[in-house]
């Protein structure tokens, strides 16, 4: 069967053949009338008609490829992020192509590099380290990059994620609201700006209220999963630490020290407090369901896909592997933190009295 070609289609229509390419490319359909533009997309329905973007690339020095890098799909954080930009991207255009690096540096290396060799226009990156030479090759490079989520101690890329500061507040605000005075940290790995962000805006909250410390108070965690937080609340309750309250690096950690304070008899809220940090989907629905800061998850996949358009209209055209062609000048930088909740649900109450 004979490929249905644009002149088709804009025979069918009854309009120039640039005047149909327009009205079917979402970036430049505002160019042509709404009449013009839904005569066109009938006819192209009606003949069956696929876009050729192997062919629009040639002509625009472009893939129409976006790659998004998670460490954990499985994750529940992320699928909201992805969706978010995803929605973003396919009214643009692209196609989305999503990486799992399984929180491996190497694997994550490897994917953006190949990526980049198939001329992928630009990434929205969400497994940034706070220290990460590949994120600062691609900046050199000034491949069209957002980081969503994770930032880098340079801060030399765009970068979307909720307000940890605020929402660290909030969670601490709450518990002392309700009576706590000994609280605990349970925070995420120290090699990831939230990590990093979360426990320094965990500490700053404590000394407002002027809180009791000491000096085990804040417990890293060596990854942002639930045997990780199952782990380090096993310590802390072997460290014969006194708290009424735990707050946690993010949900997951949560979860896994739900389920350690549970092995060992103490049950929560009536003995302890927790509350955890994202809002993951389903939390509400645990027995007790769970009290967590709420990030805008969709809404930062949202932005993140706006901004990375932006770099990327501003790059202009690539030279193949996904960098700039342009001469280097100074990188505009855009730093969005969004508005974070807190949720309080069944996993906090006042402290037991003595």
């Amino acid at each position: 069967m004979q490929r249905v070609k644009l002149a088709d289609v804009a025979r069918a229509a009854g309009v120039h053949p640039g005047t149909a390419s327009r009205a079917l490319n979402p970036a430049t359909r505002d160019q042509v009338s709404r009449a013009t533009s839904k005569r066109v997309a009938r006819a192209a329905e009606r003949l069956g008609y696929v876009p050729n973007t192997f062919a629009r690339g040639l002509r625009t020095a472009r893939s129409y490829l976006v790659g998004m890098v998670v460490p954990d799909v499985t994750n529940p954080l992320f699928p909201p992020m992805v969706r978010g930009a995803e929605q973003v991207l396919s009214r643009a255009g692209y196609t989305l192509v999503l990486t799992d690096t399984d929180n491996d540096a190497g694997t994550e290396r490897r994917q953006v590099e190949q990526l980049r060799a198939r001329g992928t226009d630009g990434f929205i990156i969400a497994t940034a380290r706070w220290e990460d030479r590949l994120l600062d090759e691609v900046a050199e490079a000034r491949v069209p990059t957002v980081l969503v989520n994770r930032n880098t101690s340079g801060g030399r890329l765009p970068y979307v994620g909720g307000d940890e500061r605020a929402g660290i507040k909030l969670a601490v605000d709450h518990l002392v609201g309700l009576g706590h005075r000994r609280i605990a940290y349970l925070a995420g790995p120290q090699d990831t700006s939230t990590g990093r962000e979360r426990a320094a805006a965990f500490r700053q909250a404590v000394a407002g209220h002027t809180l009791p410390t000491w000096r085990t108070q804040v417990r890293p965690c060596a990854a942002y999963t639930e045997a990780a937080g199952a782990a380090a609340a096993v310590r802390l309750l072997a460290s014969a630490a006194e708290f009424t309250a735990v707050l946690a690096g993010n949900d997951l950690i949560a979860l896994g020290a739900l389920d350690a304070f549970s092995r060992a008899g103490i049950h929560c809220p009536d003995r302890v407090s927790v509350v955890g940090f994202n809002d993951l989907p389903m939390v509400d629905r645990l027995t007790p369901p769970l009290s967590t800061v709420r990030l805008p998850l969709h809404e930062m996949g949202t932005l993140a896909a706006r901004i990375l358009l932006d770099e990327i209209d501003a790059a202009g055209p690539t030279d193949g592997g996904g960098s700039a062609m342009q001469p280097a000048q100074p990188q505009r930088v855009a730093q969005s933190l969004l508005g974070v909740e807190l949720a309080v649900r069944g996993t906090t109450a006042a402290p037991a009295r003595s």
